[in-house]
């Protein structure tokens, strides 16, 4: 029997995106049951308020990327969890690729390689470093729209309550849980929006910087300045 599927989408001020998100997702999951979870981290829950797609679980939650996949997830009734940003999206069969991965009873979960929305050749290189060293290092970030089955995200304790690189850590203690992952047919294409909004160079090495630093033992709350974006680019951590 194919297992049934939980999406799980973060918001912050994606009151423009929301709807369009949901209709991707039924689009790409026709024939499935997928359910749908927006979990929105603003205190006057703005994105919530401009969905007006029926039977999606609406989750109010605290701000913060991985508490807002949480609260969700603790809602969410799928065997297997999808954690997607709202401004990416899933390829084409998303569905059936996951499945492939997860019938190798060996693996929890897996991800999708990176493309960017865009026809810079800058943005397709950052795009290809970030696939062939999430697959080198088995740690997919989040707008590879990770996925895991509930029973091993549920057994990790989720996401730890981090401001910043949740995705990181909970993939390095499935690793050191012996937990295996996969990664799927397919692009998860995310927005090109922070890099085009702060310089593609500029927020490409403060992403490195941040990652070298946290692998030296920088605490994540010291590197959250660092991940910010700036006022007019706001995110849902």
């Amino acid at each position: 029997m194919s297992p049934s599927f939980s999406v799980i989408v973060p918001v912050l001020g994606e009151e423009d995106l929301v709807n369009r998100v949901v209709d991707h997702i039924r689009t790409v999951g026709y024939g499935r049951r997928v359910e749908i979870l927006v979990a929105d981290g603003h205190p006057q829950r703005t994105t919530l308020a401009a969905l007006d797609r029926p039977g999606v679980l609406a989750v109010p939650a605290p701000r913060g990327r991985a508490r807002q996949m949480n609260a969700a997830a603790r809602k969410a009734s799928g065997d297997v969890l999808v954690f997607l940003h709202a401004d990416s999206t899933l390829p084409a069969g998303a569905f059936e690729a996951m499945e492939a991965v997860l019938s190798d009873p060996a693996r929890v979960g897996g991800a999708f390689d990176l493309a960017i929305r865009s026809t810079r050749f800058s943005l397709r290189l950052i795009a290809w470093a970030a696939t062939l060293r999430s697959r080198l290092t088995r740690t997919p970030y989040g707008d590879q729209a990770v996925f895991l089955t509930r029973t091993a995200f549920q057994a990790l304790g989720g996401y730890a309550d981090l401001p910043v690189l949740e995705d990181v850590d909970l993939m390095r203690r499935l690793r050191r849980a012996g937990m295996r992952i996969g990664f799927a047919k397919g692009r998860a294409v995310t927005s090109p929006r922070r890099w085009e909004s702060e310089g593609v160079w500029r927020r490409t090495f403060i992403n490195w910087a941040i990652i070298i630093l946290y692998i030296l033992g920088v605490p994540p709350e010291r590197l959250a300045p660092l991940h910010r974006t700036r006022p007019h680019t706001e995110e849902s951590s």
